[in-house]
């Protein structure tokens, strides 16, 4: 197995909007142990003074490494954000999402959850219900290829993690945390789950995911939770380790149980079928159902069967741009195909920008099969008509960029300005230390790492 080098992550928290404490340290660490991959935050991210976080949003303040970080936990923090996933907050923090799972470039991944367990099972922008993490736990169950997370991050900690433990004297954890989470370890099996809100730290120690001599030997789980940056008491709030991604190690070393290890804390009381229950409603879409229809049946002799069209691919996670996903937001889809369909660009860089997107779930051009090429080539080729009927040309660009679902971007500019448009990314380019040329052929910008097409002109 091709090694991978160990990332070096930091997480945080509650930083409460105490910005210049949590990154003043980061620098102090930074500079003894040198530079970090990535900084996680749990917890409650931004504070009730607004006047601490306006110098990172105009840049007069620099984040020092990439952070990520979770939802609001508080009604009064929801201004903070932009309502969309995945949005960079100001440069090198990005707000994740209410819910998740992705994995990097290095092959580290990590699954995260916003907000607090709602009391009525009714979710908002600063709660989660069951059905949110009905939506995380199901498709890794169905997987039985699946072997865990790397990281898991929380706002909440998960109910009674302290059973089999070192008990906590400040924290009671039969009483405090959520339930909903301790179901999302046990079916996400993570080595690292991070998580804040109670204002201590406490590292417990590891937990099997496995039970002793009925299953086969899995990783250890070790849960840490982490005090608030602006604690009087020095309690530890900044946590520092190395991790390899799960995908790059061996069986044996991945599954090796520490001296100290415990049984897990948890008990399964949300069955496969329960999760299903929670989602049954929303699985099908208005536009499109990926669910199957049971009651056909097949005819394997005669040849008169209805056809039976090879199934999308799923993510393994919630993904927004799966049409079979209940995350997708139907509204904004406006012509489907076999294999793609088109969509309105939710807050667009001009008022016709949409998007054409897979069916199914394919991270890239160079990764989606020749169906589904010819298909979006198909769609370049109507939009190009539609367009020049306005008066228009179109700039077509593959967007890969913190996210694992393809986005060919259509948008449509006047033709005087195309000229205008290539000079610019040419120029732009070029002072970056990139270079671009144009095809003659077939009218692209060429880059190593991402390609623009322009719609055909004379000059082109």
């Amino acid at each position: 197995m091709a090694s991978t080098a160990a990332l070096k992550v930091l997480v945080s928290g509650d930083v409460n909007g105490n910005f210049d404490q949590l990154f003043s340290r980061i620098g102090s660490i930074q500079k003894k142990s040198g530079n970090f991959d990535l900084l996680l935050c749990v917890g409650d991210f931004f504070g009730d003074d607004e006047s601490n976080w306006k110098p990172f949003i105009s840049g007069e303040k620099k984040v020092p490494l990439s952070t990520l970080i979770l939802g609001p936990n508080q009604k009064e923090h929801v201004g903070y954000y932009s309502g969309e996933d995945g949005v960079e907050l100001c440069h090198n923090v990005t707000y994740l999402g209410k819910k998740g799972m992705f994995t990097g470039s290095s092959g580290l991944q990590l699954a995260y959850l916003s907000g607090l367990e709602s009391s009525d099972d009714n979710g908002d922008d600063t709660h989660f219900c069951n059905k949110d993490v009905s939506s995380l736990t199901l498709p890794v169950i169905s997987d039985s290829k699946f072997r865990g997370v790397d990281i898991l991050i929380t706002s909440q900690w998960p109910q009674g993690v302290d059973k089999y433990g070192i008990k906590m004297d400040s924290v009671d954890t039969s009483s405090c945390g959520s339930h909903a989470v301790s179901q999302l370890a046990i079916h996400l099996k993570p080595r690292y789950h991070f998580a804040g809100m109670e204002r201590e730290f406490y590292e417990r120690q590891p937990y099997r995911n496995h039970k002793v001599l009925s299953d086969k030997d899995k990783h250890v789980t070790r849960f840490i939770g982490l005090a608030n940056t602006s604690n009087k008491d020095k309690k530890k709030f900044l946590y520092a380790f190395n991790i390899t991604p799960l995908s790059a190690m061996e069986p044996s070393e991945l599954t090796k149980q520490p001296a100290d290890v415990t049984e897990c804390p948890f008990t399964l009381t949300m069955s496969r079928q329960d999760l299903q229950n929670q989602t049954e409603e929303k699985s099908a879409q208005f536009f499109y159902d990926m669910t199957e229809k049971k009651n056909s049946k097949r005819r394997q002799h005669d040849g008169g069967g209805p056809d039976r069209k090879k199934k999308h691919p799923q993510a393994t996670g919630p993904c927004w741009f799966c049409l079979g996903s209940p995350e997708v937001e139907k509204h904004l889809v406006v012509s489907v195909g076999d294999h793609n369909y088109l969509a309105l660009a939710k807050g667009g860089l001009v008022d016709d920008h949409i998007l054409i997107l897979p069916i199914g779930h394919h991270q890239s051009t160079v990764l989606a099969p020749s169906e589904v090429i010819d298909e979006i080539d198909k769609y370049k080729a109507a939009l190009k008509k539609c367009y020049k009927s306005m008066g228009k040309a179109v700039v077509f660009f593959e967007r890969n960029y913190r996210t694992q679902h393809l986005q060919i971007q259509v948008v449509p500019v006047p033709v005087d300005c195309i000229c205008m448009f290539v000079a610019f990314v040419l120029g732009c380019t070029c002072t970056s230390g990139l270079y671009l040329y144009v095809c003659c052929l077939c009218s692209r910008l060429y880059l190593c790492r991402w390609t623009v097409s322009v719609c055909s002109l004379p000059l082109f």
